[in-house]
């Protein structure tokens, strides 16, 4: 590689020329007489911004204050984990005990990030209540399409719940909007912290699918002071004729809204997940029933009828390969591209369509990782059809990386790394290694297909201590990042 200097004007890579070259400033005095000012970025990497096509900020936010119950390898060590954490709070050895839950001052318990689907035991009311002692307790499961609840939360909710204490789907949405609803400041606070952590690994921008009216909650933050990268902000169909009747489209940039703010996509979801067995499938589960398709393909066909004619651009979610197949009819009948978002489950047959029809994959690699026991035990003998990155790319279609934070952390090195080794760095041999993409593509498919930084482009760039096309899985899955422009302007510097 041939060092060179990077020259940016108003947010604009303006030119990129040999280091040293004729007209490039260097030193002080340079900067004094050019009223420049000049970064010696001392032989790093640079390379274009990376984005997070898929994120719930919000909820992502939220979880530095809720219990962690990944690592709970079964229903009864979850509710161990939750009465512990109770048992501290009360013997004042934890102090707060979280944003959302403290007995102390009557608010709802909260825990994220429990997954039933690979527990041999099973969730259940009487489990949840013996654990939590009467303090109102809802537990979020790692991709959000379940909460598990004691009696007391089930009363202060008003929400009925059978012998398990789970909500599923639409139900357990309502329930985790609801369990949201903080102070603004304080969820904004938290919002901004998370969103310089996302800076500081590279982010400049993320397309957020918060359940919620979510341009306002934007202006808000925006007016307050937040900075730390752009957002493409989804819109869901309870809202469309709304967004509609403003004048809203996807792509606009949002007045007043510092340039960072644009309208996202139509979300659309038509089926569940893997963990709840809710993912629509074409064949059965072990366990019986083909998991739920939510809106029907007639009904999705109306929806991406009115997204073309209103000039949103549909993102529909689809895990299962039957959800895949109903997504892609409904695209195709209805003259639209767009997005599906997760592509989990794809038969062989559907995967030319994605390229056929101009529609992308948003993808989250992690997921493969996270949910490998999970699809190995519901979609046993029928994995090489789970999560297809590879197949999907060489098929036409483009991919757009991304986590699904909360589900995966907003941590786009963990999403590349899980992409191109379909391993983590624990040992554990890679699963359907053939699905792996190369670095560059992964690296592409992060950055909105940006494969180098070209003039005329948004100084939107990331600043590496290392080659990412050189250094070992390790530290590629934990990049250094020195720092991360956006439109030219540092929002980090940390490792300079």
């Amino acid at each position: 590689m041939t060092p060179c200097d990077i020259f940016i004007t108003d947010g604009v890579v303006a030119q990129i020329v040999p280091a040293g070259s004729e007209g490039a400033p260097s030193g002080s005095s340079a900067e004094a007489a050019a009223g420049v000012q000049v970064v010696d970025l001392d032989g790093r990497f640079v390379v274009p911004g990376l984005w997070d096509e898929h994120v719930h900020m919000t909820q992502w936010a939220l979880t530095a204050g809720r219990i962690d119950l990944s690592g709970a390898a079964s229903a009864r060590e979850a509710a161990a984990v939750v009465r512990s954490r109770l048992e501290e709070s009360r013997s004042g050895a934890a102090g707060r005990l979280s944003s959302d839950g403290d007995p102390a001052d009557g608010r709802t318990l909260v825990g994220v990030g429990f997954r039933d689907a690979v527990w041999a035991d099973t969730p259940s009311l009487e489990l949840l209540d013996g654990a939590t002692a009467g303090v109102p307790t809802a537990l979020i499961s790692h991709d959000l399409h379940c909460v598990w609840l004691n009696s007391a939360a089930a009363a202060r909710y008003g929400v009925a719940v059978a012998d398990d204490g789970l909500l599923r789907e639409d139900p357990a949405f309502e329930l985790t909007r609801e369990l949201g609803r903080l102070p603004d400041d304080a969820v904004d606070a938290m919002v901004r912290d998370a969103g310089k952590a996302a800076a500081a690994r590279g982010i400049v921008g993320i397309v957020d699918f918060e359940m919620v009216w979510n341009r306002d909650s934007w202006l808000r933050r925006i007016a307050s002071g937040f900075d730390s990268f752009r957002v493409d902000a989804g819109v869901y169909p309870q809202d469309l004729d709304r967004a509609i009747g403003e004048g809203m489209r996807t792509g606009q940039l949002v007045p007043d809204g510092g340039g960072l703010l644009r309208v996202g996509p139509l979300k659309v979801l038509i089926d569940g997940s893997l963990n709840t067995r809710t993912a629509y499938c074409v064949d059965p589960y072990p366990h019986g029933g083909r998991g739920l398709l939510t809106v029907s393909e007639a009904e999705l066909l109306d929806l991406l009828v009115r997204a073309r004619e209103a000039a949103f651009l549909p993102a529909v979610h689809a895990i299962g390969d039957g959800a895949n197949e109903v997504a892609l009819n409904a695209f195709a009948a209805a003259g639209i591209g767009g997005r599906i978002e997760h592509a989990q489950f794809v038969r062989q047959q559907d995967l030319a369509r994605f390229g056929e029809l101009g529609v992308s994959a948003s993808v989250q690699p992690a997921h493969a990782l996270d949910d490998r026991d999970a699809a190995e035990s519901n979609w046993a003998g029928r994995t090489e059809r789970a999560f297809p990155l590879r197949s999907l790319l060489e098929a036409g279609a483009t991919l757009a990386l991304g986590s699904d934070a909360p589900v995966a952390p907003l941590e786009p090195w963990t999403a590349m790394s899980a992409a191109t080794t379909r391993a983590r760095q624990d040992g554990r041999g890679p699963w359907h290694p053939e699905q792996a993409l190369t670095r560059q593509q992964a690296l592409a498919a992060s950055s909105r297909g940006r494969r180098r930084i070209s003039v005329g482009d948004p100084a939107d760039v990331v600043v590496l201590d290392a080659d990412p096309l050189a250094v070992s899985d390790a530290e590629f899955a934990s990049m250094p990042v020195a720092a991360t422009l956006l439109a030219g302007q540092f929002t980090y510097g940390g490792g300079l």
